[in-house]
């Protein structure tokens, strides 16, 4: 096996992409235990990832008890198999945060399942790519804050409403918007900073309702969080003023956004990465497409999830090896250790170097 030189952010070195294939689910992991909380009738969290279930900590401090669902760097959770401990975990949450647009359709599952009447937040619907009307709700109310207020009450009202997933629409087995996968959507959004500055206003919103005497805690922990989102957009700002327009490969649409919003241009056939997000085969014309684009000396860094992968990843990761282009490993979970903040200043850093190489 030829020896592979990766830059890799320093929490990810022990995984590998060639050590996964497609979208295949290993052993399906235990939900992590609950971050126990010191206060009495803590605000039960429930979330899909151990990403949304750090942010969830974070903002509501000693006042939630939070548990993840996915928690493995080995596990896919397009492909999670949820366990009966998973449907009872759910089942007592009074909050439920999943990700959505196709990604953890697995909550869906357990909420019917478990008859939760917990309120559940769907991150992806803060995105300003998201084809629904929640997400031009939260563009409108980011880029226009001269609206009228109680129409962007109303607004905010409605997207909750819409997607609370009340117990009577589980017994009812209603279909949730966010779990189809919807054509032409990246729902890897906890990639974009900006989605998840809407998403933790939204979370401490949704805490203080919940426990309202304790409102002011939740406000400063978010805003204290948003100005690490700003630190993260600012180093991203770098590498657009260092970097605007440079093609990028990535294997997976995982990075994308991050490799947007650091002004780079993603050059990848949307074939060859989405045959590889769905575990499948890629096309040879479209695999034949990709090699000529690292052989026409325009890509800079290639960037691979090292969570899913196959031959032709191995295959484009190699050849880029061997013409000199750096290739760098995201992660869709949370590595050991980090909090989301200095995990995407990690990456930041790891897309800066490689570019700076």
């Amino acid at each position: 096996m030829t020896t592979r030189r990766l830059l890799v952010p320093a929490a990810l070195g022990a995984v590998s992409v060639l050590a996964l294939a497609g979208c295949a689910s290993g052993a399906t992991p235990a939900a992590s235990p609950a971050a126990e909380s010191t206060v009495a009738d803590p605000i039960i969290v429930v979330t899909s990832t151990n990403v949304y279930g750090q942010i969830a900590q974070e903002i509501g401090g000693e006042f939630v008890e939070v548990t993840s669902i996915v928690t493995s760097g080995t596990q896919d959770p397009h492909s999670y198999e949820a366990s009966a401990q998973d449907q009872l975990t759910v089942a007592d949450a009074d909050i439920v945060v999943e990700n959505g647009g196709g990604y953890d359709a697995f909550i869906d599952g357990l909420l019917d399942a478990s008859g939760s009447d917990a309120h559940v937040i769907t991150v992806a619907e803060f995105s300003h790519d998201w084809p629904g009307e929640d997400g031009a709700a939260h563009d409108h109310a980011e880029e226009e804050v001269a609206a009228d207020d109680a129409a962007e009450a109303d607004d905010h009202d409605h997207a909750h409403d819409d997607h609370a997933h009340e117990g009577e629409e589980h017994a009812e087995g209603d279909d949730h918007a966010g779990h189809d996968h919807i054509e032409g959507f990246n729902e890897h959004v906890w990639y974009d900073p900006h989605t998840i500055e809407h998403f933790a206003e939204a979370l401490a919103e949704e805490f203080a309702e919940q426990r309202p005497e304790d409102a002011e805690a939740f406000e400063a922990n978010a805003a204290t969080f948003i100005d690490g989102i700003a630190d993260l957009e600012a180093s991203l700002a770098e590498i657009d003023a260092a970097h605007a327009g440079e093609a990028v490969f990535v294997t997976e649409p995982v990075p994308v956004y991050l490799a947007v919003a650091a002004g780079l241009e993603n050059v990848t056939p949307d074939a060859f990465s989405e045959a590889v997000e769905e575990g499948q085969d890629v096309p040879p014309a479209t695999l034949l497409e990709a090699m000529n684009l690292l052989a026409d000396g325009d890509v800079r860094v290639v960037i691979a999830n090292a969570q899913t992968g196959g031959a032709e990843t191995t295959q484009i990761i190699t050849d880029a090896e061997t013409r000199g282009i750096p290739v760098i490993e995201f992660t869709e979970t949370l590595p050991e250790g980090q909090t989301y903040l200095s995990w995407m200043q990690e990456n930041i850093t790891a897309l800066s170097d490689a570019l700076a190489e």
